[in-house]
């Protein structure tokens, strides 16, 4: 048995596209999708008919359901910029979505972790910012009572993989659609993953026995920038949007992040010669004060 588990797309219809022909290269009929579907400058209207059409088993993610709970006015700029293209069946697809799902008896979903979809399961924060890999202590709590062979998460777009005891496989596949973001609780800090490939994950059991593997997918990120640089474009310059230019991505009562960043982020090229000025421009562009794609919340300040 193999299945694709991809989740995070946040809008990116052509990201969703190169992951589902990668999926389709590899044989594989089965996909779970673990939510943040739609909210960013992208193309959600598209990515949702991809989706509703895909038929994968999926949940929803916080970004989801800020998409359906909150009014226009209390959105985020991100969820804002979505919501702004979906229509009513769009919205009632992603109303139908549960919170978690099992799958074929063996597979449990879930955004964040069982009990919140803004909470980080594998990542923890230092006092200042620094995001490390959570204490094994923290990450097993989370799984009490959660004895299916495979556990699957989302919302940091890090692609992990953990034993826990009883040799359950916990895995987080990435994101497809959002290669970095940054947060200001509970203290500022930033996630990125020094490309901008399509990230997801494949588990397959063998001989009793599930693996994990790991794929980045290449496609055309300078397409996706410059839509992402055109949504944030003053007005009568890119597609409608809000009048705040410096505050493009707010999360209700939380971080700023800006358009122009993922355009960035996206726009990095990653021959072999050009890896480490990717991952030094990565850097930069979050250094610059910009914000990104999505926002975290819930994540509990540790120290390592």
């Amino acid at each position: 048995m193999r299945i694709a588990v991809i989740s995070d797309i946040h809008g990116n219809d052509l990201a969703l596209e190169a992951v589902l022909a990668d999926i389709d290269a590899q044989g594989i009929d089965e996909i779970v999708n673990l939510g943040d579907h739609l909210s960013g400058p992208l193309n959600a209207a598209r990515t949702a008919e991809i989706l509703i059409g895909r038929r994968t088993a999926a949940i929803r993610g916080n970004h989801d359901r800020y998409l359906l709970t909150l009014g226009p006015a209390r959105m985020g700029l991100s969820d804002r910029s979505a919501h702004d293209e979906l229509d009513e069946h769009h919205l009632h697809w992603l109303a139908a979505l549960p919170a978690t799902l099992v799958y074929r008896d063996a597979l449990f979903l879930c955004h964040g972790t069982p009990a919140s979809d803004e909470t980080y399961w594998m990542e923890a924060l230092t006092g200042d910012g620094i995001v490390h890999m959570a204490r094994r202590a923290e990450i097993e709590r989370f799984a009490d009572g959660i004895e299916h062979p495979v556990i699957l998460c989302g919302h940091t777009h890090v692609q992990r993989a953990l034993r826990l005891s009883g040799g359950r496989l916990l895995v987080n596949p990435g994101s497809v659609g959002c290669p970095a973001y940054d947060d200001d609780r509970p203290v500022a800090h930033k996630v990125e993953t020094g490309s901008p490939d399509a990230r997801y994950a494949i588990v397959e059991r063998v001989s009793g026995d599930w693996n994990v593997t790991f794929r980045c997918v290449g496609y055309d990120h300078m397409a996706a920038s410059l839509l992402a640089a055109n949504a944030a474009a003053p007005n009568g310059q890119g597609r409608s949007r809000p009048d705040s230019s410096t505050d493009f991505y707010r999360a209700p009562s939380s971080a700023s992040r800006s358009a122009p960043v993922i355009a960035a982020m996206l726009r990095v090229t990653l021959s072999i010669g050009q890896r480490h000025q990717a991952i030094a421009c990565n850097r930069s562009i979050v250094a610059s004060g910009k914000r990104n794609l999505t926002t975290r919340a819930g994540l509990p300040a540790t120290t390592a």
